[in-house]
């Protein structure tokens, strides 16, 4: 039986050597600067800024290294839901009625999904479920921030602080699960991390910790920043 070789693989001799030169990444990197050519955007900053988060998440080492390490896939996922999907919402908002409830409903079904150790292992095996996965997380998170980050009436920033503060109570609880599980829930990257030396639950508890700490840690900050701007606005008589 051939071995299974997955997206941005197989595990490189040598990481930053890796990059990741294939029409598709190239493309998706290159999206939001095209789309600012033809779409006017109000802030170029996030236009580049989106292009350059999705360059180093799909082109740059990055994403053979996620090969190799589970604790950098976590990496590879937080930069995707939060430096280059609110980049993307600040410079192209969707702005579709509904889009608050369905962006924090599908990211939260992304999140939870994707960590289950049967769909992470579909997504290893299939690029095609891999590139869904991406897609689900960036389309999601995109839909999410473009409410939190453009809410204007009180009550909607209410809304989105909630919506923050909800999320980043499943990203600590995932940590959680991934930091304090006995047992090994993503085998794939057992033969890999050894080249690091790590065993597989212990870049498991890595991933955990990268969640809590450049994840749920900015988030949380965010959320209570955002509902003391609410809370006197809504004070004020």
């Amino acid at each position: 039986m051939d071995e299974i070789v997955p997206y941005c693989g197989p595990a490189p001799e040598v990481v930053s050597t890796a990059w990741n030169f294939a029409p598709l990444p190239l493309s998706l990197a290159a999206l939001p600067l095209v789309a600012a050519a033809f779409i006017p955007a109000p802030r170029r900053g996030a236009v580049v800024f989106a292009s350059a988060m999705l360059l180093v998440a799909f082109v740059s080492p990055l994403c053979a290294l996620t090969v190799v390490l589970f604790a950098a896939r976590g990496l590879h996922h937080l930069l995707l839901i939060l430096a280059a999907a609110p980049a993307l919402a600040l410079a192209f908002p969707i702005r579709r009625s509904g889009t608050h409830v369905a962006g924090f409903i599908g990211l939260s079904v992304c999140l939870w999904l994707w960590h289950l150790p049967a769909a992470y292992t579909l997504a290893w095996n299939d690029p095609a479920i891999y590139w869904l996965m991406q897609a689900g997380l960036v389309g999601s998170a995109w839909a999410f921030w473009s409410h939190v980050l453009h809410a204007e009436r009180p009550r909607e920033r209410v809304a989105a602080t909630g919506s923050v503060l909800a999320l980043t109570g499943q990203m600590g609880l995932i940590a959680a699960l991934l930091t304090f599980s006995p047992r090994i829930l993503y085998p794939q990257h057992a033969p890999f991390v050894t080249t690091y030396g790590l065993d597989a639950l212990a870049d498991q508890q890595l991933a955990g910790l990268v969640m809590w700490v450049p994840g749920m840690l900015p988030l949380a900050l965010l959320g209570a920043l955002l509902l003391r701007h609410s809370w006197r606005e809504l004070a004020l008589p």
